[in-house]
C-alpha cells in the first residue's frame, strides 16, 4: 500500500539531492515545474517548494509551493470585505502548485500536503501577516479536492479559492 501509513516519508524543501527528473503527476505543466523551474523560483525567493519524499525509494511523492500574494479588497466576498481595513490589497499566502505523482494518487497524499501547507503558513503568518491562504484550482476536480477542506471560491472567479487564516487557525487550535 502507498498510503501516508504505510511509507516512510518525510516532508523538506526541495534541494539538488532530489530525483525531479523521475516525477509524473498526470498534468505536463506541475511535471516541468518541478523538474525545471522549481529550484530557480526558490533561488530567487519567488516560491519555496516542498517535496514529500518516501524515504525507502527515494522518490518524490508529490510537492506543494509557498509564496506571498495579494489580493484586491473588492475581490473579496461582500460580507467579508466590509469588516476589513480600507486597505486596496490584502496580503496573503499563495499555495501555488500541489500535485502528487500518479502512483502514490488516491492514497491521501494531496490531503497530507495540504495540511503541511495550511501549517507551514499558519505558523508564518504569526510574523508575517497574512489573512488568507489562495489556490488557483487548474480544473473542476482540484476546485472540488479544495472545497472539501473549507476552501470558498472568489465571487467572480471560481478556479481561485480562499481559505482564511482565521478559519485554519481554529481547524489547527491555535487561533
Amino acid at each position: 500500500m502507498l498510503s501516508p501509513e504505510f511509507v516512510d516519508f518525510l516532508i523538506e524543501l526541495l534541494e539538488k539531492h532530489h530525483d525531479r527528473a523521475a516525477f509524473r503527476c498526470g498534468n505536463e505543466q506541475f511535471d516541468r515545474y518541478l523538474q525545471a523551474t522549481a529550484t530557480q523560483d526558490r533561488k530567487r525567493n519567488i516560491a519555496i517548494p516542498y517535496v514529500v519524499v518516501d524515504r525507502e525509494r527515494q522518490k518524490i511523492i508529490g510537492f506543494y509551493t509557498l509564496s506571498m500574494s495579494g489580493v484586491a479588497l473588492e475581490q473579496l466576498p461582500p460580507d467579508m470585505a466590509k469588516k476589513l481595513p480600507k486597505y486596496p490589497i490584502v496580503g496573503v499566502t499563495l499555495i501555488g502548485r500541489l500535485a502528487v505523482a500518479c502512483e502514490y494518487k488516491g492514497c491521501g497524499w494531496g490531503k497530507l500536503l495540504l495540511m503541511d501547507a495550511l501549517y507551514r503558513s499558519l505558523c508564518a503568518s504569526k510574523t508575517t501577516a497574512s489573512f488568507a491562504i489562495v489556490v488557483d484550482a487548474i480544473d473542476e476536480a482540484a476546485v472540488r479536492f479544495y472545497e472539501r477542506f473549507e476552501f470558498q471560491a472568489f465571487p467572480d472567479r471560481p478556479h481561485k479559492l480562499f481559505r482564511t487564516m482565521a478559519n485554519v487557525a481554529q481547524a489547527f487550535a491555535m487561533g
